[in-house]
């Protein structure tokens, strides 16, 4: 293991990796990105993802054995958002589908009924924060909501990130302000 200057950039580090497997480099990408992977995954989980450390990790395991065919087209963070990306999405659709076979096992009397987990509404008295009115929006709205105002990618890099139209994340964009503002009673909100 080499010592790795201070001011070295993604695209030294990831040579430096490359070619000898350096686990300082390897250690100082992660330090580097791993704060943004944890901010985005939780906002993309609305504030409320359990599996949070295991999203980053799976994504750093994919990264690793992927980067030596990154092109660098992008900046690092972005290619490294994408694949966290794909990865909470996976786990999302996984446990979609869980939860459909729990409720047909259940409705096929294999199971105990579910007993009523969900969380309570909130109290409409309440204040509501953006933080909560992000994580109230659907699941689409909110993922470009958060990749283009708060990771500030552009609608092409979103486009690029989901899989999208740029014009899809421009319109996506337009409706999960428009449903924030409602959620928090801003002027705007409109109805739809």
């Amino acid at each position: 293991m080499t010592a790795v200057p201070p001011d070295s950039t993604d695209r030294d580090l990831v040579a430096l990796y490359l070619a000898r497997r350096d686990e300082a480099a390897f250690r100082a990408l992660y330090r580097r990105h791993t704060p943004r992977l944890c901010a985005l995954i939780i906002r993309l989980g609305g504030g409320r993802d359990p599996d949070l450390e295991d999203l980053v990790q799976e994504a750093w395991l994919r990264a690793a054995e992927a980067l030596a065919g990154f092109r660098w087209d992008s900046a690092l963070s972005t290619w490294l958002a994408g694949i966290a990306i794909n990865r909470w999405r996976e786990r999302r659709r996984s446990r979609a589908r869980a939860a459909r076979l729990e409720e047909a096992s259940a409705a096929a009397g294999t199971l105990a009924p579910r007993e009523s987990g969900a969380e309570p509404d909130s109290d409409p008295v309440e204040a509501i924060d953006v933080g909560r009115a992000v994580a109230r929006l659907p699941d689409g709205f909110r993922e470009v909501l958060v990749l283009h105002d708060v990771f500030g990618h552009t609608h092409e890099e979103v486009a690029r990130l989901l899989g999208i139209e740029p014009g899809t994340s421009k319109s996506q964009l337009a409706r999960a302000r428009q449903a924030a503002r409602r959620l928090l009673g801003a002027p705007g909100g409109g109805s739809q």
